[in-house]
C-alpha cells in the first residue's frame, strides 16, 4: 500500500503504524507519531490501522539548547 511518511511517498506492506515504523527503520522508542494529523500514542500504534493514502508524520526529539 502507498502511504506518505514525512511528506515522502512510501510503498509498505505494514498494516499498522507500529509495523510501518519498524518497516521504515524508525527504531527509536522516543519518536512521536501522527496519522492524518492526529497524534497516535506509543501504546496505540499496534492498534492503529493504516489505509491506502494515509499520511504519517514521525518526529524525533532534537538535542541541543
Amino acid at each position: 500500500m502507498n502511504i506518505t511518511v514525512n511528506a515522502k511517498s512510501h510503498e509498505v506492506s505494514a498494516r499498522t503504524v507500529e509495523d510501518a515504523l519498524r518497516e521504515l527503520g524508525f527504531t527509536s522508542p522516543s519518536v512521536a507519531t501522527a496519522l492524518n494529523g492526529k497524534f497516535v500514542a506509543r501504546n496505540r500504534r499496534g492498534d492503529t490501522d493504516l489505509r491506502e493514502g494515509d499520511q504519517l508524520e514521525v518526529l524525533a526529539p532534537m538535542q541541543g539548547g
